[in-house]
Parts: structure tokens; C-alpha cells; sequence
């Protein structure tokens, strides 16, 4: 396959990278983790209102510019050079798409809001049981009336301190690891019976378990058909599968630009350590593990669209790729860079911790590797 970015593609990569290079340095980024805030709203308007970034891969009669998953791939890579805090993944990949993909009604209504940074989103279906298992989903939405009364506990969702709405999966019917019977639901965080139990993540990320006690959900609020999300679900996680595939290579390239930097400086023996040929080999193999996965990536962007296997096939390659990269060129920036390279005023730790969570996140290399099995030989898998 070929991959080239078109004039459009490569003027929002060029234009973001130019905005975070001046608004988003390091020390700024420190800051907003420190802060009670968590993020930098700022730079979220800034986003949506000056660079139109938010609405880039939205259609553009809902008032984005005409882009699919290309486009979040783009912008993902940038956001991880910087180590953006951010919500795009849960906002507008997850948030935005399950809108777009599920209820047209809904989208017409809130997908404006989210291209404009008004609206901003969090994911939240896994729960403390599932682990990676995304159709094992025990909070239940119960018939009431004209809507739903949802109860449950959700765990570890991304973003929902600075959330104006959740996306909250809950069975409707059948057994908690039945395909069948899942619907999704557009909450707004401040609905009754929704308490949050924030914490701050090792990466820097906010993150909180969601408590569902008796939730009023009107009918309008659900997202698609009853009982029939499991398949959007598959789609959603799979799209943010290789966005943060994206967002890890950002933020490999930034691991080993610093530690080529470093190498240059650094001197041993009267010498620079980056003349000191086994470090040169390790150097070469950190720049081939990152370009493996940027190819993966890539090719995973451009499956997106593709029939359910093939879609998934791809996300899970670029997802396990840029595991195990992140990890091999965490270490080994952390290791070149030596003891410095895990103290907290040195970036090259903080991009490690970034990529370590990002293994994490929708299910880890070994996780996907097994699915990937699962996926290729399916006959194998039901046996």
C-alpha cells in the first residue's frame, strides 16, 4: 500500500505541529498536570475555535471538513509528540463517533458542540471484571417508562473529570457476556444518580470510576437500536485503537529525537557516547521499531472503512506493533540517557510513562496477539 497525505492532510498535520511547538512545551505541560484543573482549556478552545481541529475528520454537513480515520491519525501523532493532555480520544474519537456512527439525531444535536469545545466526552464501559473483554458488560439499563433507570460501576475512564458527557454501555437484556442485549447511552455527567471517584493517573491523565445509581436516561438519549451496540462498540474501540497507535508514535519520535540529541552532547572519555558504535546500533533499531509501527499505523488508518475482519485485523497489528515498540524505545531512551532519564524534570521519562499506558489502553500487545490468532483462524477460536 501507498500511503500520501494529501495537500489538506498535510496542511492540519503541519498547522498543529506549529501551534503545540509554541503553546505546548514540556514545562507548559508539567504545569497543567499539576494544576487543579488537570488540562489547559485554553489550548481545547485554541484547538476547536483557531485550528478547527476537532471537526476535522466529522462530515462536513455536521460542520467538520470532510476527513474519517486518516485524519484522527494525524492529529493523534501530533498530540503524542507533545503529550497532550488533552481529551480527543474519548471526545472525538470515541464521543463524536459513536454520535456519528449511532444517532443521527444525536449527532445533529451535540456534534456541533464537540467541533466547537463546548461539548467534551469520556469513555465509559469497562468495568472492574471485563478486564479487556468488551461484550462482558454487567451495568444494566432497565425499561422504565419512556426510558431507561441505568445502575453499575465503570472503571478507569479516561477524561471524565473535565467530561461534560459520558458514552455508558449497559445491558438491556440477556447474560453479562452476551454479545446481544448491549445498547449505549449519552449521559451528561451531572445527571442525577452519576458520582464520580476522580484520581490522576501515572502518565499524568485524569482518570475516574463512574458509579451509576439509578440513572434517568430518557429514550432520545440512547445511541442506536436496542440491545444492538456491541457491533459499533467493536467499531469505536477499533478506530481508537490505532488512534492511540498514532499518538504512541508521536511520542516514540520525541523518545528518540531527545536521545539522538543527548548522545550528541553526552560525553564519555573525552568523547560523544553517540560515536560509540553499540549505541549507534541501538539508536538504528529504536528508529526501525518506530517505523514498523508508523507503517501499521498507517496501513490501519486506511482499513478503517474496510469489512469487520479486515478493519480489526489491522487495528490489532498497528496496536500490538506500538506496544511492543513504545516499550523497546522507552527503554532504551531511558537506558542511554541513564538515571537522568527517569527523573521527573527530564522528558524522556514522562513520553515512556506515556507510551506505557498506551500499551494499556483498549487491551495490551499480548492481549491483541492473541485476538489477532483469534481473528486469522477463527474456527480454531470457537473450538
Amino acid at each position: 500500500m501507498d500511503f500520501q497525505f494529501s495537500e489538506e492532510q498535510s496542511m492540519l498535520r503541519d498547522t498543529l505541529a506549529r501551534y503545540l511547538a509554541d503553546h505546548y512545551d514540556f514545562e507548559a505541560r508539567r504545569a497543567a498536570v499539576q494544576s487543579a484543573a488537570g488540562w489547559r482549556q485554553d489550548c481545547w478552545s485554541a484547538f476547536a475555535r483557531e485550528l478547527g481541529i476537532l471537526g476535522a475528520a466529522f462530515p462536513e454537513p455536521l460542520g467538520g471538513l470532510g476527513g474519517a480515520a486518516a485524519e484522527h491519525m494525524i492529529v493523534m501523532e501530533q498530540l503524542g509528540r507533545h503529550l497532550v493532555l488533552e481529551p480527543y480520544l474519548g471526545t472525538v474519537v470515541l464521543g463524536g463517533g459513536a454520535l456519528m456512527h449511532g444517532s443521527p439525531e444525536l449527532a445533529a444535536q451535540w456534534l456541533p458542540a464537540i467541533i466547537g469545545g463546548e461539548a467534551t466526552a469520556a469513555w465509559a464501559h469497562a468495568e472492574p471484571a471485563s478486564r479487556y473483554c468488551r461484550h462482558d458488560v454487567q451495568a444494566s439499563a432497565t425499561r422504565q417508562g419512556n426510558g431507561y433507570k441505568l445502575s453499575g460501576h465503570k472503571q478507569a475512564v479516561v477524561g471524565a473529570p473535565f467530561a461534560t458527557h459520558l458514552v455508558v454501555s449497559a445491558r438491556t437484556s440477556g447474560a453479562r457476556r452476551d454479545r446481544k442485549g448491549i445498547s449505549l447511552f449519552w449521559i451528561a455527567r451531572d445527571t442525577p444518580g452519576v458520582t464520580l471517584r476522580e484520581y490522576p493517573t501515572f502518565d499524568g491523565q485524569r482518570a475516574a470510576e463512574v458509579l451509576l445509581d439509578n440513572v434517568q436516561v430518557p429514550d432520545s438519549q440512547r445511541i442506536g437500536a436496542e440491545g444492538e451496540a456491541f457491533a459499533l462498540i467493536e467499531q469505536l474501540c477499533d478506530e481508537a485503537m490505532v488512534a492511540l497507535a498514532a499518538e504512541a508514535n508521536g511520542a516514540m519520535a520525541r523518545m528518540l529525537a531527545d536521545t539522538i540529541d543527548y548522545a550528541r552532547q553526552r560525553k564519555q572519555f573525552g568523547v560523544a557516547i553517540g560515536t560509540f558504535q553499540v549505541l549507534q546500533h541501538r539508536m538504528a533499531d529504536m528508529y526501525m521499531q518506530l517505523e514498523q509501527s508508523v507503517a501499521l499505523t498507517q496501513v490501519a488508518a486506511m482499513q478503517a472503512a474496510s469489512a469487520p475482519a479486515v478493519r480489526a485485523q489491522a487495528a490489532c497489528a498497528a496496536k500490538i506493533q506500538a506496544g511492543q515498540a513504545g516499550a523497546f524505545v522507552g527503554q532504551a531512551a531511558v537506558q542511554i540517557h541513564g538515571g537522568m532519564g527517569v527523573t521527573e524534570e527530564l522528558a524522556v521519562g514522562h513520553y515512556f510513562k506515556r507510551v506505557t499506558a498506551i500499551d494499556l489502553q483498549m487491551g495490551s500487545a499480548e492481549h491483541h496477539l492473541r485476538r489477532y490468532a483469534d481473528l486469522l483462524y477463527p474456527a480454531q477460536a470457537a473450538a
